[in-house]
């Protein structure tokens, strides 16, 4: 049944392209994918009508959805006839498709790209999320790779120029190359800063941290201002949705000013919340790679405790799908943690790898806790807290690290709202 449903998906997806003949902007990428389609859409938006998913909307059933502007129903099949009933009628597809492309097993992306084939494609970064899948990183690389390849010569392909692996794809492409990056390339940031209130303790409602850069897009410049932005990473996501922008035609100082006004942390991608007593969630748990935990970690440390008891607490679960990886990866983080953590709450098995890195790396074993599960793990952080700490959450999706933040956010009845995973089938 459910492959009947994605042929029927796909077909219907191809067919409005083909009749409306939307211009197709794809990002890829093993982290930075969703955060980096949001700020296209709200960039490329500044003047065009512009399509997204509705949500995290990237494989064989999501991508179609995204196409038609549609929310899937689950296991409803009436809902679903009604779905199909309705984007057989559509008669309308806006100028600009954004879409997200995931891959998790070899041939995915080929059956994306047949699906809708991009006219540009932004390509964020690479980590070997999903690597137990394929035969190597490299076989994950060239994956990745496959969505630029299908750009063809009078399109675009944008590379973050941060990342090496991204990088070393560059002269696989027929299409033009650009490079985005926070420090050099095509297009970069400069000046990027951020502005911490002074507080021993953090309210509902606060702008917990403002993050101004300068995005330099060809020979022009122009302001962006971000509240609540922790890390660098959205200020790149803002920069290749400002290049994406200018490409298809939008003045830069409009896409700056869209994105400063409407590009917010995603729901689980390290978005600032209030906690209990006057602490501080960096919710970042929607799901979790290598090179995303080492960019948590960096954005908890930006945090200087303004009190002697005021702790940086990192409340991390598995990374999964890490393949012959995972060992030598959790125990890499767990030396990371050591350096600029005052308390490890770790979670789930292959996690134990890291809380003997820790502390072999120096940390206090009476500051390192271990936890089967994020349901044990949230119900310790709910009685330890204190006033003023700041506390990162993240793990693999498997993990389901939303259940910590739920027990430590201030506002749990806004959880539907503001955290990832809320739907029946996850609550059930």
């Amino acid at each position: 049944m459910k492959k009947l449903v994605i042929k029927a998906l796909s077909s219907v997806a191809r067919s409005k392209i083909n009749k409306f003949k939307p211009t197709i902007i794809a990002v890829t990428g093993s982290v930075g994918k969703t955060s980096t389609r949001t700020a296209i859409a709200i960039a490329v938006g500044a003047k065009y009508r512009v399509r997204s998913a509705l949500k995290n909307y990237n494989n064989e059933i999501g991508l179609p959805l995204a196409v038609l502007g549609e929310q899937s129903p689950g296991k409803n099949a009436w809902e679903w006839l009604k779905l199909f009933a309705r984007a057989l009628k559509t008669s309308d597809i806006p100028e600009y498709l954004v879409l997200e492309y995931g891959v998790d097993q070899p041939g995915d992306m080929t059956e994306l790209v047949k699906i809708a084939k991009p006219e540009i494609a932004v390509i964020t970064a690479i980590s070997p999320v999903h690597v137990a899948n394929y035969p190597s990183l490299d076989a994950l690389i060239n994956e990745k790779a496959a969505l630029g390849e299908a750009v063809e010569a009078g399109g675009l392909v944008l590379l973050n120029g941060d990342d090496p692996r991204v990088m070393d794809m560059r002269r696989r492409f027929t299409a033009p190359v650009k490079t985005y990056s926070l420090s050099n390339g095509d297009a970069y940031a400069t000046d990027i800063r951020r502005e911490y209130p002074v507080a021993d303790s953090f309210d509902v409602g606060e702008v917990f941290v403002v993050t101004r850069a300068t995005l330099n897009v060809g020979h022009e410049s122009a302001e962006l201002v971000l509240n609540n932005c922790v890390t660098t990473s959205l200020v790149s996501s803002a920069l290749a949705a400002a290049v994406v922008a200018v490409q298809v035609g939008v003045p830069l100082r409009d896409a700056a000013a869209a994105l400063s006004k409407e590009l917010v942390p995603v729901s689980g991608r390290l978005r600032p919340l209030a906690g209990i007593k006057g602490s501080l969630i960096l919710d970042d748990s929607y799901n979790a790679a290598p090179a995303s935990m080492l960019a948590g970690l960096e954005a908890l440390e930006q945090f200087t405790p303004g009190e002697e008891y005021d702790r940086r607490i990192a409340a991390l679960a598995d990374m999964a799908e890490l393949g012959p990886l995972s060992e030598s990866e959790h125990r890499a983080l767990g030396e990371r943690v050591a350096k600029g953590v005052d308390l490890f709450v770790a979670v789930g098995p292959q996690m134990r790898f890291a809380t003997v890195a820790a502390e072999a790396a120096g940390m206090d074993r009476n500051k390192i806790i271990w936890f089967k599960d994020s349901v044990e793990a949230g119900r310790y952080l709910d009685r330890v807290i204190e006033k003023g700490d700041v506390v990162l959450v993240k793990g693999s999706q498997s993990q389901r690290m939303e259940k910590v933040v739920k027990d430590i956010m201030a506002e749990p009845g806004r959880a539907s709202e503001l955290l990832v995973r809320q739907e029946a089938k996850w609550l059930t």
